[in-house]
Order: C-alpha cells, then structure tokens, then sequence
C-alpha cells in the first residue's frame, strides 16, 4: 500500500486541508508520522495479552470502518447524516441472518460479510436521495427516521431478526476466531478503509466534496455535479457501514435491537465533529478517544448523552475547527505583508488554446421577471471570441441576473442562448463548462479552509478523466489527473500572479487576492467564454491596472469576455464592445467612444 496518498491528502498534515510545496517530500513524511505511530501502537497492543484491551481495540478499529465513509459524508460534503447507525445495524442484521439462515440456506461467513455490506451500500444511496434536495437539518430528521425504522423492523420481525431476543453474529474461521485475531483483521480494514478515503480526500472529487459544501454555486460553475457526486460517496460510505456492521455482529457474538442506540449514533457523527471537517486524523482520533471515554470514566456511561452534548458545545463554541484545527501548525505562519499581485501574462500563451476557431456567445429575446418586475426585458447581447465586452448600467438594471441566466442559474421566461451553434439549457449551471463557459462572482466563492492552489484545482474537475472507483484506489489514470490539475493550477496561479501563495490556506489571503484565484480558478476550463462580475470591486488603483492589463491578455487569447463593473475607467480602458442596460432593457450599445458621447448613458448612468 503506497503512503503517498495519506501524505497527500491535505488532511494528514494537521487537517488544514494544505498541499505540500512542490518537490516537499520530507513534508509528506512528516505528515504520515502521526499515522504510523498510531499503526505501530495498535500493532504491538496484543503484547498486552489482554482480551479487554483486545475487546475495545477491536471495537475502535470497527467504529473507524464506518467513520471513515461517514467522514466524506459529514466532514467533506457537509450533510449532517446523523443517523448513520441504521446502516450499521442493516450490515450487522443482514451478515447474521445470512450466517444463521435464518431466510435462506446458511452462508458461509465470507459471503455473508459480503452481503451485510451489499445492503449497506444500496441503503445508504437510499438514504442519501433525500441530501439531494434537503439541507441541514432536514437531512438529519430523515437519516434519524430511517435509523428508527430500521430499529423497529428488527423488534417485529421476529422469525427473522429473533425481534427483542436477537440473533447469532456471524462465526469467523480460524485465525480470525480469537480475540486478537479479530483484532487484527479489523485493524487491517480499517487501515484499507484509511488509505482509500484519503485517496479520495487528495482526488478531485474530495475537492468537489468540499467545494459543494462551501461553495456550491461555484463547483456548479466549475462543472461539479452534486447528484452524481453525492451518489457516488452515499454508495461507498453505505458500504463501509455495512461492512463495519457484519464486524460488529461477530464481534458481539449476538446482536439485538438494544446494541443499535442512538447514543452510538451520536458517537460515529460527534468522532467526525470534534475530528474536524476536512480532515481524516481529527475524525480518526475522535473515534478512538470516544470509544475509550467510556471505558476511563465508567460512572459517566449513563450520562453518555449528556456527554456527547456537552463535548458539541465545547466545540462549536471554543474549537470550531476541532482537533484538525488545533493541529494546524502551518496555518499560523506569518505572510508577506508588502506581497504584491504581479501577473505573469507570459504563462496564458501555455494556460489557453488561441488557435480555437472563433464562437460567439448569443442571447436572443431574453427575458426574466421576479413577480411583476422585468429584471432582464427582451434583452439581445453578443460576446464574440476574442472581445472584451463590456456590460454596466445603474444598480438593479439586470447585470448580475443576465450573468446568472447565461450561467444556468436562472431559466429565462423567453428568448434563447445559443453558445456557438449548441442552445444552452436552462437551470443546469453545471452543463455550462462543458460548452467552454466559466465566470466569477460579486463575493468571491473560495473555501477558506483549503489552499489557494486546491481552489484553483476545483476549476479543473473536469479535467480529470479517472472515474470514482479509479479514485478510490489511486489507480493510475488518477494520479495521471492529478499531476495534469496540478500542473495546470499552478500555471493558472503563475499567470494572475498568485504562484507563490499556492500552498497558503485561502483564508489567510487579502480580499484582492481573492479576486484573482476566481479568476485562476475559471481559467482551469481553458474557457471559450469567461463571465467576470465586478473583478475591480475592493482593489487598489495599481491592481484595477494589473487587472484590466490581465482580461485584455485573456481576450488575446481567443476567450470571449463579457465583464460587469462599476468602475467606468476600467471599462472604456480595455472593452471593444459596451452594452448598457437600464430597468433591464438595452439603453446603449457601441464602442466605448460612442458610449460616453451617448446622452441618454451619461444622463442615466456616467453622470456629467
């Protein structure tokens, strides 16, 4: 098993999310010290010879299988899947009755293991269609009413499940039939279960995880599909607690519907909380101080609830970032004050393809109305490749809404938006970078506790071409991805003049800084089209220069830009075409020469 991806995977080096510099391996090994001495004291436990400490390793090494799935749930992608014990106890249910033959003939234990895991895997894409369209707490009531379900199916249907008298846990074969011999092959799945989560922590669909929550409108504009991604990490986290569940079984022995409460429910979802988001040591460390806490302070097991809220609150209100973030050591190192964003223009010859054949981007009789107002009215517009276009007009005369329609945000009540001679469809943002279109926003969309090169490797998801599964095993094909994304991310950062900030947590970074990783990030499309909402907003004179120096070289390079800004000097400095709405509805359209002379613009919007 190669430790690279534990070392890779932005959450072992303190949970801070933060890729080590280029050619850093000495950083990798450090970063892999907190695992391998967690690995060596786990291996050299059975020296112990005692089968109590043996019962709560094991039971550790158990919660972990399940807590590794639930942290890409909980920790990456943000659901509050609370009720993830439902899985565990369909696993441990169906491993047994598979084993007892209880339905069918009795199977053998491998299969039967096999078989909890399968029902984990189809009960937990089940239980997560609802995160497709529920958010937070929602969410939760749903995963805490299937786990009630489950629980009573169990209690009623005795001639299979043995209701309120239980049912065997599956027997496993010799080496695995003793107490450290278990204890060891639930080490050894939990150690797998470690290194395939971080695989997918370091892919770009940990990422994609962790944009989604933070950020969702920009992974929609980045490409990111939340179904299919969300689907996906359902199926796999539904399958280690289906697994971990069938361990469990053998573990106990015998199993009823009382070994399934909702206090080891709040166990697996408190180990991910006080872990911390984003992070796979925090998560890890959290489950095993949880599984021991009651076993050190055994008068305080009937207050385990009481507990579990008292660490919650504890935690939002003095360590938000949980264990991660107090291990985050890198992130408190001072920065540059005097630092200064200096595009590299030379790096956008590699970065975008000028040689593209020329396209235009075409809105025809759009319009768009919210209640009784027309915030885009009958509105006709044209960004040709290799154009600046500009787009102003006075507060709340449908700029940011146009952007938003040509985006898919917003589904226009009439006209059409054609991207060459393909019609885009509406209310599917993300189908836009397929068609070569990406776009920043009036607040910057960044995850703050990732670094800027990660933010920029968002706006390449579709770049990579390794599926899920490729991912999950660091299959060749992903780490050929991973290598093109980060490459291209750093070439993005080099030409907007953020190189050296690359491996600095991005909510470190100064607001105008942030302003140019959207821009880096969008660039990772190598975008036919490039939609900039109010870029200026915040920056320095000098930065509005680099900037307005920065659109003008990307239009060179065969993009269509169609920039929103309120600063006047910047658009008639670097825009070949300036359109100008007002109450939704063109007031002007020419080059920057004729709008200035033009009356009705200077009296609605440039004032005297």
């Amino acid at each position: 098993m190669d430790p690279a991806p534990l070392a890779d995977a932005g959450v072992l080096d303190a949970g801070s999310g933060a890729l080590p510099a280029r050619g850093a391996r000495p950083s990798h090994l450090r970063a892999l010290i907190p695992f391998l001495a967690l690995l060596a004291l786990a291996v050299v436990l059975p020296l112990t010879d005692n089968d109590y400490y043996a019962l709560i390793a094991t039971r550790a090494a158990i919660y972990w299988v399940l807590i590794s799935g639930l942290n890409l749930i909980v920790g990456f992608a943000g659901q509050l899947a609370i009720g993830y014990v439902a899985l565990f106890a369909l696993g441990a249910y169906t491993a047994s009755v598979l084993a007892a033959g209880t339905v069918l003939p009795p199977a053998p234990v491998v299969l039967a293991l096999a078989g909890g895991t399968a029902m984990g895997a189809a009960s937990g894409v089940i239980v997560g269609l609802p995160a497709l369209r529920l958010r937070t707490f929602y969410f939760a009531m749903t995963t805490l009413g299937f786990a009630t379900i489950v629980t009573q199916v169990a209690l009623g249907w005795q001639s299979v499940t043995g209701g309120g008298v239980g049912v065997a846990g599956p027997s496993l074969p010799a080496p695995f039939d003793t107490a450290w011999g278990l204890y060891y092959l639930c080490l050894g799945i939990a150690v797998l279960c470690t290194w395939m989560t971080a695989n997918i922590a370091r892919s770009r669909f940990g990422r994609a995880l962790v944009a989604t929550r933070e950020a969702e409108v920009a992974a929609e504009a980045a490409g990111i599909s939340k179904p299919a991604l969300l689907v996906s990490v359902f199926l796999f986290a539904g399958a280690v607690a289906g697994l971990a569940g069938g361990l469990f079984a053998s573990l106990q022995t015998y199993i009823t519907p009382d070994a399934f409460t909702f206090d080891l429910s709040l166990l697996f979802f408190i180990a991910v909380l006080i872990g911390g988001r984003g992070s796979i040591l925090g998560p890890l460390l959290g489950t095993i101080i949880l599984t021991m806490l009651p076993e050190v302070a055994a008068p305080l097991a009937a207050w385990s609830t009481f507990v579990y809220a008292i660490l919650v609150l504890v935690i939002v209100l003095a360590i938000p970032g949980g264990i991660a973030a107090l291990l985050d050591f890198r992130s408190r190192r001072p920065l540059p004050r005097d630092r200064a964003i200096l595009p590299h223009l030379g790096a956008l010859g590699e970065l975008l393809n000028a040689d593209r054949a020329p396209v235009a981007l075409a809105l025809r009789g759009v319009a768009l109305g919210f209640g009784g107002v027309r915030a885009i009215d009958g509105l006709d517009l044209d960004v040709s490749s290799g154009q600046v276009h500009g787009l102003i007009g006075p507060n709340g005369s449908g700029k940011t809404t146009t952007l938003n329609v040509i985006s898919g945000y917003y589904a226009p009540q009439e006209g059409t938006l054609t991207a060459g001679a393909a019609t885009l469809p509406s209310r599917m943002p993300s189908s836009r970078a397929r068609h070569g279109i990406a776009r920043t926003f009036q607040t910057p969309r960044i995850i703050g506790e990732a670094t800027v090169l990660q933010n920029v490797m968002v706006g390449g998801t579709t770049i990579g071409q390794a599926s899920f599964a490729e991912a999950l095993l660091s299959l060749p094909r992903q780490l050929r991805d991973e290598r093109r994304i980060e490459a291209t991310a750093r070439l993005a950062l080099d030409a907007v003049g953020l190189g050296a900030l690359a491996d600095v947590r991005a909510d470190r970074l100064q607001h105008s800084e942030l302003r140019f990783v959207e821009i880096a990030r969008a660039l990772m499309l190598r975008p036919a089209f490039l939609l900039l909402d109010e870029p200026a907003a915040g920056l320095s004179p000098d930065e509005i220069k680099r900037l307005g120096a920065l659109i003008r070289a990307i239009s060179r390079r065969g993009v269509g830009v169609l920039l929103v800004e309120h600063h006047a000097d910047l658009i008639f400095e670097i825009c070949d075409e300036v359109t100008v709405l007002n109450l939704g509805r063109v007031l002007a359209h020419g080059t920057p020469a004729e709008i200035r002379a033009h009356k009705e613009v200077v009296s609605a919007y440039l004032g005297a």
